[in-house]
């Protein structure tokens, strides 16, 4: 089918119903003022149904599939959709319609998958710029200025059911380095009425604040209402936590190459201002062993943590929380607990706002596997404070401050640490 006939069949209709009817310029070097179709291209190149080669031909003589011809009565249907056309024209789009329906199918069913897709798929994620002074009783104070950036996307699959993940490429200012993007997480997520199952690699589903944030590869169960269990289980690399967060190398080495099993249990209670909960933890390991002060015999290969938490709000700016936890596998640094008030608190989406909180930690290594706190560390106790500011739309400024000792009986027992941070959300 000659482009030459394409104008014929659609010309009556585009210039027909355009305001502007035979004012276009023609954008085609190969269509002369003097020809019959000059107006009628002219207008259809401008209405946006036709489209030229380019190095600006419009190559009329040439010939054209059905398929490319079908994109240009798609076109024109919108645009009869969408003007002032005439009975005639309509009658003509009609009849090119019912010639090219197959064509016109397939395009609909392409361009609403396409559509489809670029809705399933989406894009969440953050820079993160940390500053850390940290200093040891005695001793020089140590600077630290990590960088993150971080990729969240998340995959429809259908109505329920979703795939998630985390990249993450970490460096540090200090030394001008950068390490390559890793994946951290990747799991699939089904969420049903007051049930909800996760499979893959995943952050901790129960205490991930007091006792261990990261990953661990395996599953978890949510179900309930005002009551909630939650059933978790699997692999955890415990050693990669350990050399990036425990204050002795003991425990970092304990556990470099070895994987502990993994399952945890937890309830939890939420009625009006107040949420109450309890869990139990079971890890087992031969890391355990060699562990300082965990056990006597040196021969338990065990943890079993046992813990309970509490949260009420006062008002919409006031809160109080705290929890604890036991280890009852280990002889020492077999405690952690945390008790925090907070106030108001800063929301990303809304500039100005901000917040502020005062707590005690007392993290003992042994049970505070690896935490989530800025401030405070494993096997350190004290008192802890900090504030967040949003001083523009998804940016989010922190800084905490720990100030206490080691849970050890050493020496150079104090410790102190000033934490900022400043988070870029997209």
């Amino acid at each position: 089918m000659k482009k030459t006939l394409v104008s014929a069949l659609t010309a009556a209709l585009v210039v027909g119903a355009a305001s502007t009817t035979f004012a276009a310029a023609n954008p085609f070097s190969d269509v002369p003022a003097g020809h019959w179709a000059y107006d009628a291209v002219a207008q259809l190149a401008q209405d946006g149904v036709v489209e030229g080669y380019g190095d600006t031909t419009f190559q009329g003589d040439k010939n054209i599939t059905r398929y490319e011809m079908a994109q240009m009565v798609a076109k024109a249907m919108a645009k009869t959709n969408n003007g002032n056309v005439s009975a005639a024209d309509k009658a003509l789009v009609a009849k090119l319609q019912a010639e090219f329906s197959d064509e016109l199918n397939n395009l609909g069913v392409r361009v609403a998958n396409l559509e489809r897709n670029a809705d399933q798929v989406k894009w969440n994620g953050l820079m993160r710029v940390d500053g850390t002074s940290k200093r040891v009783e005695g001793e020089h104070m140590t600077n630290n200025y990590p960088v993150k950036f971080r990729l969240d996307p998340s995959a429809e699959v259908n109505s329920s059911w979703h795939v998630k993940a985390r990249i993450d490429a970490n460096g540090n200012l200090n030394t001008d380095t950068t390490n390559e993007a890793k994946l951290q997480r990747v799991y699939a997520q089904g969420d049903y009425k007051n049930f909800s199952v996760k499979a893959g690699k995943l952050g901790h589903q129960i205490d991930n604040v007091l006792l261990y944030d990261g990953e661990f590869s395996g599953a978890a169960v949510t179900f309930g209402n005002k009551v909630k269990a939650t059933v978790e289980g699997g692999r955890w690399n415990l050693g990669n936590n350990t050399v990036k967060n425990y204050n002795t190398k003991a425990n970092a080495s304990a556990f470099k190459n070895d994987t502990p099993d993994f399952a945890g249990l937890a309830l939890q209670y939420k009625e009006g201002k107040a949420t109450v909960g309890a869990s139990y933890t079971y890890l087992k390991s031969d890391g355990f062993k060699t562990l300082g002060g965990y056990s006597s015999s040196k021969t338990e290969d065990k943890a079993g943590i046992w813990g309970v938490n509490g949260y009420y709000r006062f008002s919409s700016n006031v809160a109080l929380g705290g929890m604890y936890a036991q280890n009852t596998k280990a002889d020492a640094y077999d405690k952690a607990g945390s008790v925090e008030v907070d106030y108001k608190g800063a929301k990303k989406a809304n500039a100005g706002t901000w917040g502020a909180y005062v707590a005690y930690r007392h993290l003992g290594e042994n049970t505070s596997f690896n935490p989530f706190y800025n401030g405070a560390e494993a096997g350190w106790k004290g008192m802890e404070y900090g504030v967040d500011y949003t001083p523009f739309k998804n940016v989010v400024a922190q800084v905490h401050y720990f100030d206490g000792k080691t849970l050890k009986d050493q020496a150079k027992d104090n410790r102190s640490k000033l934490f900022g941070r400043v988070e870029f959300f997209f």
